[in-house]
């Protein structure tokens, strides 16, 4: 009996051991893998992610006022000044009304990256919750989120405000997405709210990368532009988003 007793703890003791020796071997991109197959959220960038363009410039140019919001993004990439405060700069020189913003959206076709629709449908049916959280407009992706049948309650991203003679009034600044941080803010507040087990936030920028964490995982996403900057930090980094349908699809066979 003694025997017997002993064999199986050994036994336990080399599967506890394997099962370790597994876990140690895994590189950290296979671990940011595991996570994103077994995920039930993800959140994605809008900008040059989901969206082939950046709202802001796009807008900047049709108010007449591309070069000298171009100048100021390059500006604030340098690391110059806060998020919140090139926000403000930029939306200072743009000042749209809302009679301008609503001319963009019906003059602008939304861009979707290649694969993105594929993508977050093949999410949605395995029962993952699918969000938006960005540094844009809420007024130009909200017309994302509907194209891709996400709810615009799932949408995280800044408010503009106007007058009501509908001038430009400025941004709402209680708004996370208005400041630096503010990603790992939403990501934080949606794991407590909705007890979310695994999340993963894919982006381009550095502020998605400076999600994780509490993201569980960052993927980086090359697909529009690639920065050197998040090419580092993220662990798993794609320029198509056909190889994470392609992981999704092996997996599920």
């Amino acid at each position: 009996m003694a025997l017997s007793s002993l064999k199986t703890n050994l036994q336990y003791a080399t599967l506890k051991t394997l099962s370790l020796v597994s876990i140690s071997v895994m590189s950290p991109q296979q671990s940011v893998q595991e996570v994103f197959r077994t995920a039930d959220c993800v959140c994605f960038d809008v900008d040059s992610t989901v969206i082939q363009d950046e709202g802001i410039d796009e807008l900047a140019n049709f108010c007449g006022k591309g070069e000298e919001v171009k100048r100021l993004t390059a500006e604030a990439m340098g690391g110059t000044m806060t998020f919140q405060e090139a926000l403000k700069k930029r939306l200072d020189i743009i000042r749209p009304s809302f009679g301008q913003i609503s001319d963009f959206i019906n003059t602008h076709p939304i861009h979707l990256t290649p694969g993105i629709a594929q993508l977050v449908k093949l999410l949605q049916e395995r029962g993952v919750v699918v969000y938006l959280v960005s540094g844009g407009f809420r007024c130009l992706i909200d017309p994302v989120a509907e194209k891709l049948n996400i709810p615009t309650t799932n949408v995280y991203a800044n408010r503009l405000k106007f007058y009501f003679n509908g001038d430009y009034a400025g941004f709402d600044e209680n708004e996370p997405t208005s400041r630096s941080g503010g990603k790992a803010l939403v990501v934080r507040r949606l794991k407590e709210q909705h007890g979310f087990q695994k999340l993963v936030m894919i982006g381009d920028g550095a502020t998605d990368a400076e999600a994780s964490p509490p993201a569980d995982a960052f993927i980086g996403f090359g697909g529009n532009v690639v920065r050197e900057e998040v090419k580092k930090k993220a662990a798993w980094y794609v320029t198509q988003f056909q190889e994470l349908i392609d992981h999704l699809s092996v997996q599920a066979k």
